[in-house]
């Protein structure tokens, strides 16, 4: 796989000649669910996914034929002031998890028919400690971006994002927080099961870095409060949408990674789907700051991408609906 871009700089994201889904393609696929053998809008969400995919494929009848899972795996410097309760070797023995087969992702991946790939990004070498530097330079950012672009797969209908990195629910949290304001309690949760003692150390280090770095654009907080995992999910949200593939964001990790994308400019994830609610408080607060409603709420946060795969079994579910179902004509039903 080759980079779609490659970008040079932070700022010429915004200047990315951006595709947008096709009206006519979704006005088809809208007048066909109209004449579906069943009542109008009773399908609810489903209906409006096979528009969605309809809009991106630029095809009234969309189809999944390839799914493409990534997930990628970073380690963070701001471990050093213990905010986890785990060391970041625990990142490496999951990446190689993974690769075994051994983890939830990859059962579920399995089950909805998507191919996994795992991505690392240096983890022998941590991001710099965000509370007293910026977690990356702009080149460094700019090389994990560029490394998530190259990880997709243009031939994908769709792309699920999921991620890893011991230590990132401080990272989304400090991102959130940056990005929109309101206090440090708003957004940090229990990540990996924090004690009460851990929360607070948390929330402390959260407000340090978000107070070091304010004034930063959106794209710059990525880099001074993001990790290699965040950027390189970035990367992969814009190299989709430059292939007009859509993708299924995983949790809170996920969520908050691709939000400087959206502070940017705010047409920048109209290709993004959230597959689920995660039971991380912060990502319901972060959910309605984007105005997007995710496919499950099934009280996870395990990350990884699990919500996401579990929500592309949903979205095959719509498009079999949508193209499979019988219309009233076909089935001979008169006066419906």
């Amino acid at each position: 796989m080759t980079n779609p871009f490659p970008l040079s700089a932070l700022d010429e994201i915004l200047r990315l000649d951006l595709p947008t889904p096709d009206p006519d393609a979704i006005a088809a696929a809208q007048a066909r669910q109209g004449q579906l053998t069943k009542p109008p809008g009773s399908l609810g969400r489903l209906e409006d996914l096979a528009a969605f995919m309809a809009g991106w494929q630029g095809n009234d009848r969309p189809r999944i034929n390839r799914a493409q899972a990534l997930v990628f795996a970073g380690n963070h410097g701001v471990c050093a002031q213990g905010v986890n309760p785990f060391p970041q070797e625990v990142t490496a023995l999951m990446v190689a998890n993974f690769e075994g087969g051994g983890a939830a992702i990859n059962q579920l991946c399995n089950l909805a028919g998507a191919e996994l790939r795992v991505v690392p990004l240096d983890l022998d070498r941590p991001t710099a400690d965000f509370t007293e530097s910026p977690a990356m330079s702009e080149d460094e950012c700019l090389a994990a971006l560029n490394t998530g672009a190259a990880a997709v797969d243009s031939t994908a209908d769709i792309v699920i994002l999921g991620e890893m990195g011991i230590g990132n629910s401080t990272v989304s949290a400090a991102l959130a927080h940056g990005l929109f304001g309101s206090t440090p309690e708003a957004w940090v949760g229990p990540g990996t099961g924090s004690t009460e003692g851990g929360l607070a150390r948390k929330r402390a280090v959260v407000a340090k870095a978000v107070a070091q770095h304010r004034g930063a654009g959106p794209l710059q907080l990525l880099a001074a409060l993001g990790g290699r995992e965040q950027a390189a999910l970035c990367g992969a949200v814009l190299a989709a949408r430059m292939a007009r593939i859509p993708v299924l964001l995983d949790g809170y990790i996920c969520t908050a990674a691709v939000t400087p994308l959206h502070v940017a400019s705010a047409n920048l994830l109209d290709h993004c789907l959230i597959g689920h609610r995660s039971a991380e408080p912060g990502h319901a607060r972060l959910c309605a700051r984007l105005d997007k409603k995710p496919l499950l709420d099934l009280g996870m946060a395990l990350g990884e991408g699990t919500g996401a795969a579990l929500a592309l079994s949903v979205l095959r579910g719509a498009l079999a609906c949508h193209n499979d179902m019988a219309t009233f004509a076909e089935a001979g039903i008169a006066g419906a």
